[in-house]
């Protein structure tokens, strides 16, 4: 099982989401839940298409800390 960090994104007409170890894999929708599933699939298949292409899969390296300031 891998792991990658996937950052969603509130925009104006709704969300986004991209994975930082999988160049190329994002996802956009106009709910939270709808852009979670769709970047979920969208990994999937995106590593399936690296397994049938014969590529290597990219090792999960990214990492997010939430930092909070007293402003």
């Amino acid at each position: 099982m891998k792991k990658y960090l996937v950052i969603i994104e509130k925009a104006e007409s709704g969300y986004g989401a991209y994975v930082p170890d999988l160049p190329g894999c994002v996802a956009t929708a106009p709910t939270k839940d709808e852009v979670e599933r769709l970047i979920y699939e969208g990994i999937q298949f995106h590593i399936e298409g690296l397994e049938l292409e014969g590529l290597s899969i990219p090792v999960a390296s990214s990492e997010a800390e939430t930092m909070v300031f007293a402003h």
